[in-house]
């Protein structure tokens, strides 16, 4: 028995889904995570390297590490790709100067071997801003459509300041990733 099969074995018995969440600095990943955990959110400050966070999300462990998203550390992100069951990528939906970049690094993160798995959640964050791009918008910019026709993939418009729109991607999320990973119950 190898190694991927005992890790496999232990996951399913414990219900733990590895979830990386990701996107461009000021996007609002730190704020998603606190949100989603009931915390509060009123005092942020720029992840310089990552967090991790444990909750517990329906019947599930969610181990969710929210990694910074400044230029000068997305070389880093490669390093927590490893047993990644959930992609989260996050847009600002507001930041239309940068959505060009945005575009630029998802697709380079959805070419990499250890995410190939991976469910991919985009959260068009901070549709609460006025001129934000719809999360329709969002996905033609990031040209989602033309992407490999084998990966399970959702966008979500949201809001990580009033919360709006995070339950709905959140139980997307944990249900695909339950589907290909567990017997659902």
């Amino acid at each position: 028995m190898g190694l991927l099969s005992i890790i496999r074995k232990i996951k399913r018995k414990e219900k733990e889904m590895r979830i990386l969440m990701v996107g461009l600095d000021n996007s609002g990943k730190t704020t998603i995570v606190l949100k989603i955990n009931g915390e509060d959110t009123s005092v942020i400050s720029p992840t310089l390297g990552f967090n991790i966070k444990t909750i517990t999300y329906q019947k599930y462990t969610l181990n969710i590490w929210d990694v910074g998203g400044q230029r000068t550390i997305r070389s880093y992100w490669r390093n927590y790709f490893e047993q990644t069951d959930g992609l989260v990528w996050v847009v600002d939906s507001s930041d239309l100067r940068r959505l060009d970049d945005c575009r630029m690094e998802l697709h380079n993160l959805l070419k990499e071997e250890r995410l190939s798995g991976a469910s991919l959640l985009v959260l068009a964050n901070k549709q609460d801003i006025k001129g934000a791009l719809t999360p329709e918008e969002i996905a033609k910019v990031l040209n989602l459509e033309n992407m490999d026709k084998t990966r399970h993939w959702k966008i979500i418009g949201c809001s990580a300041y009033t919360g709006e729109g995070l339950l709905e991607g959140f139980d997307w999320l944990v249900q695909d990733i339950a589907s290909r990973i567990y017997v659902l119950d």
